[in-house]
């Protein structure tokens, strides 16, 4: 007989697992009676005031058609930075909001890209990068809000004017000093450090082998540069640059990546964040460099910290992979802790949900595979359900324990998950991040179906009914399996991935241009490479392909073209391979709007419902 896939959980619906808010918090209003706050409650994300007294929230945008990122407030008033783009192009804007609720436009040029810094030390300055002069690179720029609040007129004046490629980072409290940053490989940059006085740039990261440097913050009289390195480690830590003598010195280090790290405005606190085997771990310390405990925190992983100017009041998000993120207030003088929202769908049994498990298990050649494993709830013994492994985007990328709307979605309906953090995932060390350099649709790919494998070791899963899943690289990851290993998967789910990467590769959209050499050499040259990365590009060996898949894509995707999913739907079809193909046209590298997030996840249960689990009704 065959057998039903059920669970002992109740049901739901994608609508019911969507109706749980995105909120996030974009800091307080300079009296820090009010939080800026961005949700997509209503379908698109809009902005939105909260008051910290009452709890009551106040709308700010109403936009209807594209979303609204809400990004600071003005530091001495109420008006307000936004940023928003067309349809998911990725051309971002910014934009301030007077309290008269009439919006300014800071980038004239329609074709330009910006994207805000935030503001000076002293408040009268607010700091942005834009590639209005030239699309391929960003410069720095500087407005002096305060001469611009009474006529609503932003000019601005060039900072740093990018030459050479560099990518600028951290800005010193007097605005003297740039830390800039230039991508070598996906492995490697360097950084360097402009000072504006003397218009002298030193490069500060001489080093031997790969190592990375990401810029995080100034000493508050500007005379030391810290940032976080990998240099002659395996993980990232944090290190820093004293600016008048070059002396470089290890401040902290932990068994994983440190994320990043900031000070609080009079450096009374200081904030490390660190990747822990796909969990965020944040410690805080005080400004005698102790640990400062916080009690009674709640149960999750806490990220998101912010602390306020006046270093009284500081929020956090607080989540699982069962349990959605929700902010919080934390009071320096009174120790109390403040849940400001709740963003779970009442509608939904937090008991019905499933926590995620990291597992690992054996490739190929012995490498040992971090994943996230999700069981779906109440099996009964012998009882087996179909399986899915997911591959996370990036390349580089890492899939982490954090509530998925989808993964509940479909765990609760009867499909289990493994996450694969396949050979190339960063959080693991930069060995295993190079392991797969020059080498995908091949390694990578290897570790997918060595996690196939476990899954099909284990006890409640049904070993003939495995497919794969992933979004743009995930998405390849998809297509690289049916066209090179056509019989491992049962079915694959294509949301938006590469299967041309000659055509991806020659159409990197202009403002990655100081990256593009970086993603040349781990993914190949499409001159010079141009008969490897025809060889790993499924849209060529399409033949091969037999088994069903979906395909998901937006039109405005500037990073993987509509036509790399056009081109891959019609050749498999051609050999009568079923496929479903679902375009949405106001959508990008992603989907951002709930009912095309709901129109995705309804189309991919039900194709997996028909073509995975088969119809339970019937008998084999």
């Amino acid at each position: 007989m065959y057998c039903r896939y059920r669970t002992t959980s109740q049901q739901y619906t994608i609508q019911q697992f969507l109706d749980v808010k995105n909120v996030f918090s974009a800091g307080f209003s300079t009296d820090e009676s009010k939080l800026l706050l961005g949700s997509n409650e209503t379908g698109i994300y809009n902005v939105y005031e909260l008051d910290i007294a009452t709890g009551e929230k106040k709308t700010v945008t109403s936009s209807a058609d594209e979303s609204v990122l809400s990004s600071s407030y003005f530091p001495k008033d109420d008006r307000i930075v936004f940023t928003s783009d067309q349809g998911g192009n990725e051309i971002d804007h910014i934009f301030v909001r007077h309290t008269d609720g009439t919006v300014v436009d800071l980038i004239s040029d329609s074709t330009a890209k910006a994207n805000f810094y935030g503001w000076s030390y002293d408040k009268n300055m607010m700091l942005y990068a834009s590639n209005a002069r030239n699309p391929q690179f960003f410069d720095l720029y500087k407005v002096d809000i305060q001469g611009s609040k009474e006529n609503n007129v932003y000019p601005s004046m060039m900072m740093y004017e990018n030459k050479e490629g560099y990518d600028p980072s951290a800005v010193s409290n007097d605005l003297r000093y740039i830390a800039l940053t230039k991508s070598i490989t996906t492995n490697n940059n360097e950084m360097y450090l402009l000072d504006t006085q003397s218009g002298k740039t030193v490069h500060i990261s001489q080093h031997e082998g790969d190592a990375s440097y990401n810029p995080q913050y100034f000493s508050l009289d500007g005379s030391t540069l810290f940032y976080t390195t990998d240099e002659g480690s395996e993980f990232a830590y944090l290190a820093s640059h004293t600016i008048a003598t070059g002396e470089k010195k290890k401040v902290e280090e932990a068994d994983w990546d440190i994320w990043g790290s900031y000070i609080s405005r009079t450096g009374k606190y200081r904030v490390t964040v660190i990747n822990n085997d796909a969990r965020t771990e944040v410690k805080l310390y005080d400004e005698s460099g102790n640990p400062f405990e916080i009690k009674d925190l709640p149960a999750g992983d806490v990220s998101g910290v912010n602390i306020s100017d006046s270093e009284k009041l500081m929020t956090f998000y607080v989540s699982t992979s069962k349990s959605p993120s929700n902010l919080y207030l934390y009071n320096f003088e009174t120790q109390n802790i403040k849940q400001l929202t709740d963003n779970l769908n009442p509608e939904i049994n937090p008991d019905d949900l499933v926590e995620g498990k990291v597992v690992r298990f054996k490739s190929f050649d012995g490498m040992e595979i971090p994943a996230l494993l999700y069981r779906p709830k109440g099996l009964a013994d012998g009882e087996k359900v179909p399986a899915l492994v997911q591959v996370h985007g990036g390349p580089g990328g890492q899939t982490r324990l954090n509530y998925s709307s989808t993964y509940q979605y479909l765990v609760n309906h009867g499909y289990a998950i493994l996450c694969v953090n396949n050979r190339g995932s960063s959080g693991y060390g930069k060995t295993f991040y190079a392991a797969d350099d020059k080498r995908h649709g091949n390694e990578d790919l290897k570790d997918c179906i060595a996690g196939k494998q476990y899954l099909q070791s284990l006890d409640f899963v049904d070993a003939d009914k495995i497919g794969i899943y992933g979004g743009s690289y995930g998405g390849y990851m998809v297509m690289a399996a049916l066209a090179f290993a056509p019989e491992e998967f049962d079915v694959g789910v294509n949301l938006f991935g590469v299967t041309n990467w000659l055509r991806t590769l020659k159409s990197i959209p202009p403002w990655w241009t100081s990256f593009r050499d970086a993603l040349y050499d781990e993914m190949g040259d499409p001159v010079k490479d141009s008969v490897a990365l025809y060889n790993k590009s499924p849209l060529f060996h399409a033949d091969k392909i037999t088994k069903p898949f979906i395909v998901l894509q937006g039109s405005n995707d500037p990073r993987v073209l509509q036509v790399e999913s056009d081109e891959i739907v019609a050749a498999a079809k051609a050999n009568n391979v079923p496929v479903e193909y679902v375009i949405f046209p106001d959508e990008g590298h992603g989907f951002v709007k709930k009912e095309n997030q709901i129109k995705s996840s309804e189309s991919i249960l039900i194709f997996l419902d028909k073509y995975l689990k088969g119809n339970p009704e019937k008998e084999e």
